[in-house]
């Protein structure tokens, strides 16, 4: 019965915590609630049985429990109970608010009045339930600074009583950028993990291509079209990017019989209608270059000059290392290892991927491809000492073992 109440935890915690968050209108207080919801359940489902629907009956249990909390308190403070009493005539909330619960809580994570990086950072603790370690990786930031971002961003919300909600239509278009950031940062987490014993966390990803439906459907702008097939085209690839054992394999070794066809067609289809619009950006050309690389039925048939191009014109459009990074590596594939890797070692001496494993990784594959043994060794050794993820490792050892 534990086990099924442990699925029933990771699969409904978030949405559970979103719901109280929007009842009870704080952080903290909905965390303590949905802890004792789960508390009550491993007493209670044992006896009873687990519920219909277990979702609800979390939401209800965590709600009369903070009731009960805030009414303890009101011993020393007659606020408390007015608060109580008003939680308790509220009406149990529709099933279709439940479902769009974790919406509102996204945009009210992403409220303009927090800075960017709170905003990514709060939405993917507190609506994903990443770790602050997870999410510093992601930033490529010190998890303590993460940690004081996410409580600076809580306390914002409280002051300055920032609305439960998604916004109208006015502010909607303007606020979708902060949310796409938030939704592909959940799903990269998800396809490629940032540490563990797993590759990827497909629960992760799953929840961030429902978000980007929802997000499609709500608002149909071509980014957050180009956003949802740039994750549905990389998750078309999922069955093929570790063996039966977990190991990585890479791109130009997986076995394409495997790629989802159904969702590179979906995929495919929507960032045609993306870069249809004229008005795509950043999401759309990445997910046209995954529909390159998804359209090449053989690694030798990939056209690289046309990803070179489309790299070009993202990186004039959203100019960053890593984007310079991918397009050196594209460079690599069309012109030769040599010109890819003088581009790579250029960005390397420029200090912002000093502690980017992936840069080191790319480093050491072009100087291997090379055959300058020595160097490659130096940036696999640095590769593996910045990368937590035991199948980046293995495959890190291999190639080190290969040398």
């Amino acid at each position: 019965m534990n086990e099924e109440i442990g699925a029933v935890y990771r699969a409904e915690s978030r949405r559970v915590f979103a719901t109280l968050v929007r009842l009870l209108g704080d952080f903290d207080l909905a965390e303590e609630a949905l802890h004792e919801a789960f508390r009550a359940a491993l007493e209670q489902w044992p006896r009873e049985g687990i519920p219909h629907n277990p979702r609800a009956w979390l939401v209800s249990a965590g709600r009369f429990k903070a009731i009960d909390a805030i009414r303890r308190r009101a011993r020393f403070d007659p606020l408390e109970e007015e608060h109580a009493e008003t939680l308790a005539a509220e009406d149990s909330p529709e099933k279709e608010e439940i479902e769009d619960d974790r919406l509102r809580l996204i945009f009210t994570c992403c409220h303009p009045a927090l800075a960017p990086d709170a905003q990514v950072a709060l939405t993917l603790r507190e609506v994903c339930g990443l770790k602050t370690e997870e999410i510093a990786a992601a930033f490529l930031t010190p998890a303590p600074t993460l940690a004081q971002r996410i409580v600076r961003a809580k306390t914002k919300i409280r002051d300055a009583r920032i609305p439960y909600e998604v916004p109208g239509a006015a502010e909607l278009a303007e606020r979708l950028d902060a949310v796409l950031r938030v939704v592909y940062l959940v799903f990269n987490e998800g396809y490629s993990a940032s540490s563990g014993e797993s590759a990827t966390r497909a629960d992760l990803s799953g929840e961030a291509l429902r978000l980007a439906r929802l997000l499609v459907d709500l608002l149909p702008e071509p980014e957050a079209m180009g956003l949802l097939a740039l994750m549905l085209l990389h998750e078309s690839r999922r069955a093929a990017r570790t063996s039966s054992s977990g190991d990585l394999i890479l791109l130009d070794k997986q076995d394409r019989n495997r790629w989802d066809k159904n969702l590179i067609a979906e995929g495919v289809a929507l960032v045609e209608k993306a870069l249809a619009s004229r008005r795509f950006g950043p999401y759309s050309l990445q997910a046209a270059i995954s529909a390159v690389h998804a359209e090449a039925r053989l690694p030798e048939a990939t056209d690289w000059p046309q990803i070179v191009a489309l790299y070009d014109v993202l990186a004039r459009l959203d100019p960053s290392p890593v984007v310079a990074l991918n397009r050196a590596v594209a460079v690599a594939m069309r012109d030769g290892p040599a010109v890819g890797l003088q581009l790579i070692e250029e960005i390397l001496k420029e200090g912002e991927l000093a502690d980017y494993h992936l840069a080191h990784a790319a480093h050491a594959d072009l100087c291997r491809r090379l055959g300058r043994n020595f160097e490659a060794r130096a940036s696999y050794v640095r590769a593996l000492a910045l990368t937590r993820q035991e199948p980046e490792r293995r495959f890190l050892q291999r190639r080190l073992a290969e040398l």
